[in-house]
């Protein structure tokens, strides 16, 4: 009877381990508990989440410093979801090309 009890705690300890946190909605507790978040990081997501809610990773990425790319695969690998989406590789546009983007081309003669 122990020995069940025992596995099934280590099998619920093993599901909550493996649980998705919301950037939008996860708690301090909840991000520091991730791999790869420490206690800077939480307040940071915190910090830039009181701006508004987090609207896809690129966002996330260019409010918070710390997460580029290769960090944001690794969050979303532990877990970290934004708005319920894994990191699917989109890498925010830089300002420079986000302003190119909005600019109207110059036709040529």
């Amino acid at each position: 009877m122990f020995k069940k009890i025992l596995a099934l705690s280590a099998m619920l300890f093993a599901v909550a381990s493996f649980a998705a946190v919301d950037v939008n909605k996860g708690t301090e507790a909840e991000l520091d508990g991730l791999n790869g978040v420490g206690p800077a990081m939480s307040k940071r997501i915190l910090e830039a989440r009181k701006q508004g809610e987090f609207k896809d990773w690129p966002d996330l990425m260019q409010r918070v410093k710390g997460v580029k790319e290769k960090k944001a695969q690794k969050l979303s690998a532990e877990g970290l979801t934004v708005n319920g989406k894994a990191f699917d590789g989109a890498a925010p546009a830089s300002s420079k090309e986000a302003k190119e983007a909005k600019a109207p081309k110059a036709a040529k003669p």
